[in-house]
C-alpha cells in the first residue's frame, strides 16, 4: 500500500523576492528569466542592494510538494537545510502545508540556501541562488521506506548541480522501481539542460526516469533544435510520458504517438511567474497519482500554474482543492 502520492526531492531554498527594472538586471550582470548560481559573497551583495522584499519558502520540488498537499494529496519531501533562521522558516512552512519532511538538518555551516529573485514589470523572475546547505544533500538523506511507499518520486534537474545528490537520486530511482513505482524529473531550466544534456538524456533513455516535465525552451534545448514538433517527437521516444508547458499557450502531454494539448488557464494579471512550472507539476502529479486521465491531469496543472502567477511567491495562498472543485476539475 502506498503512503504517499508523490515524494519530491530538491534544493531546500528560501526565496527572497523583490521588484526591480530591467536596467537593474543589466547593471548587475543578472541573466533575465534564468536561475543564476552565485557564491556567498555575491549573495550578500545582491541582498544589500534589494528593495523591499518578501521571504517565502521555495525550492522547485518543495513548491511542487506544497502544491500537491494543497490539492489534498499526500506529499513527502527530501531536502537539506541548516540549523539557522531560514532553515526553521523552510521547515515550518513545508510541514504546515501537511508535507512529510524529516530530512536531518546540518549544523550552522554552510547556511540554508537562499535565492534572491528579482521580478521585473513583465512578471518575469530572475533567480540568483546560493545553494549553501543544499550541496550537502546525499545518499544518507534518502529514507528508503518513504521512497518505496510513494507512487511517484519526482526530482528537480537543479539537484544535478550538487555532486553527492546525484547518487541519492539514483538510489531513489532504484528503490522506487524495485517497489513497482515510477520516477519523474523536471528539466528545471534551459541553462541546467545545457550543463547536463547528455546526463539527462541518459536518465530518460536508460529508464531511470519515467515521466519528464519541461517547458518549451527546455525541450528545444534538450534536443538542440528550433523545431518544437521535432522536440516533442524525440522526447516521446526517450521517455514513457512527458508534460511540456508552453506559457500562455497551455501545455502538451506526450505519450508515444499521443499529443494532448490543453489551453492555459485565463488569468487577469500576471504578477510573478515564480513557481509556475512547479505548480503545473503539482496539479499534473496530483491528478496522475489519483487515477485521472492525462487530459484532466494537464488541466489541473494549468489551473495550479494560473493561480500561482497571479500572486507574489511560489506557493498558493488559496486552497487549490477548493478552487479546482468550484470549477469542476475535481
Amino acid at each position: 500500500m502506498s503512503q504517499f502520492d508523490v515524494l519530491t526531492v530538491g534544493n531546500a531554498i528560501v526565496d527572497i523576492i523583490s521588484r526591480c527594472d530591467d536596467q537593474f538586471l543589466i547593471d548587475n550582470g543578472i541573466t533575465k528569466s534564468a536561475m543564476n548560481l552565485i557564491d556567498a559573497e555575491r549573495a550578500e551583495r545582491l541582498y544589500a542592494m534589494m528593495g523591499p522584499a518578501v521571504e517565502a519558502s521555495g525550492g522547485s520540488a518543495g513548491n511542487t510538494a506544497a502544491g500537491i498537499a494543497n490539492f489534498g494529496g499526500k506529499a513527502a519531501y527530501f531536502g537539506k537545510v541548516a540549523e539557522d533562521q531560514l532553515g526553521e522558516i523552510f521547515t515550518h512552512d513545508i510541514r504546515a502545508q501537511g508535507v512529510h519532511f524529516e530530512t536531518r538538518p546540518l549544523g550552522s555551516q554552510p547556511p540554508t540556501a537562499r535565492s534572491m529573485i528579482f521580478v521585473t514589470e513583465d512578471g518575469e523572475r530572475s533567480m540568483n541562488t546560493y545553494l549553501g546547505a543544499c550541496v550537502e544533500f546525499g545518499p544518507e538523506d534518502v529514507e528508503p521506506e518513504v521512497v518505496a511507499k510513494s507512487k511517484v518520486t519526482y526530482f528537480e534537474g537543479y539537484l544535478w548541480d550538487p555532486p553527492r545528490a546525484k547518487q541519492a537520486i539514483l538510489d531513489c530511482a532504484r528503490i522506487s522501481h524495485e517497489a513497482g513505482r515510477e520516477m519523474s524529473m523536471t528539466l528545471s531550466d534551459s541553462f541546467c539542460v545545457g550543463r547536463y544534456r547528455a546526463e539527462f538524456l541518459d536518465l530518460m533513455r536508460s529508464g531511470t526516469v519515467d515521466i519528464v516535465f519541461a517547458n518549451e525552451q527546455e525541450a528545444l534545448s534538450l534536443y538542440e533544435t528550433d523545431n518544437f514538433a521535432e522536440a516533442l517527437d524525440r522526447i516521446a521516444k526517450d521517455c514513457k510520458l512527458a508534460a511540456v508547458t508552453m506559457g500562455d499557450q497551455g501545455a502538451v502531454i506526450v505519450k508515444n504517438d499521443q499529443r494532448i494539448r490543453v489551453p492555459a488557464t485565463k488569468v487577469e494579471t500576471v504578477t510573478d511567474t515564480t513557481g509556475a512550472g512547479d505548480l503545473f507539476a503539482s496539479g499534473f502529479l496530483f491528478g496522475y497519482t489519483n487515477g485521472r486521465s492525462l487530459e484532466d491531469c494537464a488541466h489541473l496543472g494549468c489551473y495550479a500554474a494560473g493561480v500561482v502567477i497571479q500572486q507574489i511567491g511560489p506557493r498558493p495562498m488559496m486552497s487549490l482543492k477548493k478552487g479546482a472543485a468550484e470549477i469542476g476539475l475535481i
